[in-house]
């Protein structure tokens, strides 16, 4: 793709496109048609999603054991059900036992966003309700990132209610030492519908290489970096290898839908063609590249060979490169999972330059030019690959990934 082709994509998908939204399915079109117009062929496959609609939500604050309450600015957490709660104010810098002991009856406020091993302990604990917090202290702005209970972090939990506040918000309740609050959340919950783009390029043997990237964005976002950037990586890599095909592995693309909600769209992916992984023989994923800023890097979940190679590879061409092995999150996730060899390609920028899954990510922390010459990049890799008598990764997992997998999939509690 050109420059100028670069640029369109970029604004015309410069809006916030979430999960399980019309304009969620407006951009998986576009990508669709992008595909369709290389003469590639492509389709949507839908997967179900849970949703909600918050119709109301309150948080209240009190100093005092008795009388009246301010309120503050506050969302709801979507699928945490409905209903009211008033509990004492906890503040719970730490998430150790003594720490959690203290939360029995409480409202928590926690320094990080929701995850599993949090959840199930605090309602272990017998935590009432809860409040996070997104936004920085020191911005000017006063947003609030629209959270949820995901159903892999509720697990077969009981639910309770839940809020999220900005981080100055959270600031003032602790400095003022809240007594007690009170969170009111009314909202409909309902099953929707997500969709990953597949696009294909046949090979001379039944045997594929996956490239994916997410193209969903979180409710604050326009998505340009996180994950646009990626999508326009794998549209370069397809006009590529499209040229001179076919390739002895045939080239399938997932654009993957739900990604910011936990990986759903690859999720579903490898879930509904379980029985095919084993004809995939790698899996490439793009997360965030060409931006202005930022280093190159590789995170391998597969033999560290691969690492090795990818070194020697970069190095061949004079481009720098960071690359080890590791999980990262990201779409790669799943199909290493599934004991398909993955690896994610991404830049990633440096301290200041950029704030994804925030109002920041926006086109402009991104260069069209670098753009083409990360995607370039990762053509000649997935090309060189494509074109391998066979494919040198080994179909065995490391023991030190397995690990790992079962940690970031919370099958096993993270080490302290």
């Amino acid at each position: 793709m050109n420059i100028r082709t670069i640029n369109q994509i970029i604004k015309d998908t410069d809006y916030i496109h979430t999960s399980g939204t019309l304009q969620e399915l407006q951009v998986a079109r576009y990508l669709m048609d992008k595909c369709q117009q290389m003469g590639i062929h492509a389709y949507l496959e839908a997967f179900p999603v849970e949703m909600a609609n918050v119709k109301m939500a309150k948080l209240m604050a009190y100093q005092n054991e008795e009388g009246e309450g301010t309120e503050v600015p506050c969302k709801g957490f979507k699928l945490c059900g409905s209903g009211s709660v008033e509990a004492p104010l906890y503040y719970m810098p730490n998430q150790d036992q003594v720490s959690l002991q203290k939360a029995k009856g409480k409202i928590v406020l926690v320094d990080s966003g929701m995850h599993h091993f949090l959840y199930q302990d605090l309602i272990k604990a017998g935590a009432a309700g809860f409040i996070t917090y997104t936004g920085n202290v020191n911005f000017q702005d006063t947003d609030i990132d629209q959270s949820e209970l995901r159903s892999f972090v509720r697990g077969d939990a009981p639910k309770i209610l839940g809020a999220a506040i900005n981080a100055k918000t959270a600031f003032e309740l602790v400095k003022r030492k809240t007594k007690r609050v009170k969170i009111e959340v009314d909202q409909e919950e309902y099953e929707g519908e997500s969709h990953n783009v597949i696009a294909e390029i046949p090979g001379t043997s039944d045997e594929w290489i996956v490239l994916t990237a997410h193209y969903d964005t979180v409710p604050l976002s326009r998505g340009s970096y996180d994950n646009m950037s990626g999508c326009i990586g794998v549209l370069e890599v397809l006009e590529a290898l499209k040229e001179g095909a076919p390739h002895r592995y045939g080239i399938r693309a997932v654009f993957c839908g739900s990604e910011e909600r936990g990986l759903l769209g690859s999720k579903a992916y490898t879930a509904a063609h379980k029985q095919d992984l084993d004809k995939v023989a790698l899996n490439v994923n793009l997360d965030m590249i060409g931006s202005v800023m930022g280093k190159f890097i590789a995170v391998v979940s597969a033999e560290e060979a691969l690492v090795s190679f990818i070194r020697y590879f970069a190095a061949k061409r004079g481009w720098g490169i960071d690359a080890r092995t590791g999980v990262y999150s990201s779409d790669s996730t799943p199909f290493a999972d599934g004991g398909v060899p993955a690896l994610s390609f991404a830049r990633i920028t440096g301290p200041g330059q950029s704030n994804i899954h925030s109002r920041y990510d926006t086109p402009k922390i991104l260069s069209a030019e670098r753009l083409k010459e990360d995607g370039s990049f990762i053509a000649e890799f997935v090309k060189e690959m494509a074109d391998a008598v066979c494919c040198p990764v080994k179909r065995e997992m490391p023991e030190k990934i397995k690990e790992q997998l079962d940690e970031y999939l919370n099958r096993k509690r993270p080490e302290q």
